[in-house]
């Protein structure tokens, strides 16, 4: 059993989390606090696993109680304003849910706060880095890398082919690399690192949580991007004008004049 610690400074949203909270077997509510001031008071003296955290609170925003906690739970932040997700993100959150939270939205968080804390749990069986992209020489033939790319787990070298990979999540300091047949490999790297090690022509950060491989994009709409395996990924709307501009117009078929 998991244990959480609810903060929100309004009693109905906090009476609303702590309910979908109580339909979930693997978690237990041990408090809820109506502050930021309250809810690190209580850290201090009883850790818990996982934090639902509003992020505009009196005295002590979300986002400063996260920061003022030197070894934090995971964090999911509950909160009415979206352009509060990239700070939150930025801090290793393992989620960002906007109000009104759903049932269903809040065991999504749950399940993948879960995952995240097993990860943690068991490091060394998971993969530790990803091989940086560089030139490859072999028989004085220098091979492009950006066919594959190679991950540490264990003591062994995994080799991941650039076709077979749909997209990347974050998981705070994790990363979670999906596969087509939904193989998946977790790397202790975080999206912003991969990021940087992975060839802009061909991944893309659509969503602070994810990056996808442009060949596996089926459909894109004003929301989401459909993947060739019908996997749902969100696109938030500054990523979304730079994927237009910068990839799908450039492939757009287009009527020319006579």
């Amino acid at each position: 059993m998991y244990t959480v610690i609810i903060a929100d400074d309004n009693l109905i949203e906090r009476d609303a989390l702590a309910l979908h909270l109580s339909r979930i077997k693997t978690v237990s509510v041990v408090a809820e606090c109506s502050n930021g001031e309250e809810t690190a008071a209580f850290l201090q003296n009883q850790p818990v696993d996982m934090v639902f955290s509003d992020i505009d609170m009196p005295r002590l925003t979300g986002i400063d109680l996260l920061r003022g906690i030197n070894k934090p739970p995971v964090f999911i932040f509950v909160s009415s304003y979206p352009e509060y997700a990239a700070e939150s993100y930025n801090l290793d959150a393992i989620d960002y849910i906007v109000k009104p939270a759903s049932a269903e939205r809040v065991k999504k968080a749950v399940d993948k706060a879960i995952e995240y804390i097993e990860i943690k749990n068991n490091t060394k069986l998971y993969s530790e880095k990803i091989v940086p992209d560089i030139p490859l020489v072999e028989f004085g033939n220098q091979i492009s890398t950006e066919n594959f790319f190679f991950i540490k787990e264990n003591n062994n070298y995994n080799k991941l082919n650039i076709q077979d990979i749909t997209h990347i999540e974050s998981m705070g300091d994790f990363s979670k690399i999906h596969t087509a047949g939904q193989k998946k490999f977790v790397v202790l790297v975080s999206l912003k690192n991969i990021e940087k090690q992975l060839s802009p022509k061909i991944f893309r950060r659509v969503h602070r949580q994810f990056i996808i491989n442009i060949l596996q994009v089926g459909v894109v709409n004003s929301t989401e991007v459909q993947l060739l395996d019908k996997t749902a990924i969100p696109i938030s709307s500054s990523y979304r004008q730079s994927l237009i501009e910068l990839v799908i117009e450039k492939k757009l078929l287009k009527r020319f004049g006579d």
